[in-house]
């Protein structure tokens, strides 16, 4: 498969510091190095995936009320998720605060001014105390083994997308891309990432497969390098989200202060994620046991009234 529209994007995105073929290859490496999967659950007897959904959904609003960058949510995504796959027997009480947790590490990462920790502790009203994530920080790190340099399924998006729109005399700082359809196909992934088992597909492949639903088999295979066969069984699991998503309204690009308007669509943004899952209607055969209802446990606090879990 002809790769070279993807390492011409890689060299851009690199400033052709770096070979663009080594820079692509280490890229795809963190496929297999950072691992996971959607058994992280199976040595938690007291939790189950619907607290996994209200825990990230809630990350979502937070990291929109502080105006974090997605890609700041999705390495929290795959730091909480990552950790809890090393763990044994955590208690639903320690869910928020490992999720705080893992924001606050992510946005001191991928942040140039990350709220600060006191910031942290009050999202949460008094249920994590900065002591707590202090030292939660630290447990995290080092469960992780301080691998923290994934490459998500939100950065892969933003490749591939620059990928397809490539011209031949491109303005290398900016995206090539509509910013409208970036969180059309943004909000799809923000949607599958809830769902336990999108972590049973490589991030490459959840953005690969967004991309599909969006546009054609022959924009993914131009920005991707990837076949229809390589992303069926992904393209065939996100096809109930994706109608979901089409049945509600188109997201909107949103104005945040101190964002500039060229990085508007990199703002993570929060909707009514978990009235959308409720609709999705995943099969069986794809999801195994359907998850059980946590009847309002957990209920997420809105953005303006915060509440403990």
């Amino acid at each position: 498969m002809c790769r070279k529209g993807i390492y011409d994007c890689v060299n851009i995105c690199m400033y052709c510091w770096g070979s663009s073929k080594d820079v692509w290859m280490k890229m795809l490496s963190k496929e297999s190095r950072y691992v996971h999967s959607s058994n992280i659950l199976k040595n938690h007897p007291t939790l189950n995936p619907d607290m996994r959904s209200i825990l990230l959904d809630w990350l979502i609003e937070v990291a929109e009320v502080y105006s974090l960058h997605r890609e700041t949510y999705y390495l929290a995504q795959d730091f909480f998720d990552r950790f809890m796959a090393t763990q044994k027997c955590i208690n639903k009480s320690m869910l928020q605060l490992i999720g705080v947790t893992s924001l606050f590490i992510a946005a001191k990462l991928e942040e140039i001014y990350p709220p600060k920790l006191h910031e942290f502790a009050y999202v949460t009203d008094g249920a994590c105390s900065e002591d707590d994530i202090l030292q939660m920080e630290l447990i995290i790190l080092k469960a992780l083994n301080w691998e923290l340099c994934p490459v998500t399924a939100i950065s892969w998006l933003n490749l591939f997308l620059q990928v397809s729109s490539l011209k031949e005399s491109p303005k290398l700082l900016l995206p090539q891309y509509s910013q409208e359809q970036f969180i059309q196909i943004a909000q799809i992934l923000d949607l599958c990432i809830l769902h336990i088992t999108s972590l049973d597909f490589q991030y490459r492949i959840l953005a690969a497969a967004a991309l599909y639903h969006c546009t054609s088999i022959e924009v993914v295979n131009k920005a991707t390098g990837l076949d229809m066969e390589s992303i069926s069984e992904c393209v065939q699991w996100m096809a109930p989200f994706v109608n979901v998503t089409k049945r509600s309204p188109s997201p909107k690009l949103k104005w945040f202060k101190k964002v500039q308007s060229e990085d508007r669509h990199n703002i993570q943004t929060h909707t009514n994620y978990l009235d959308m899952l409720d609709d999705v209607k995943v099969p069986d055969s794809v999801v195994g046991e359907s998850p059980v209802s946590i009847g309002g446990i957990l209920t997420p606090p809105k953005s303006t009234e915060k509440t403990p879990f």
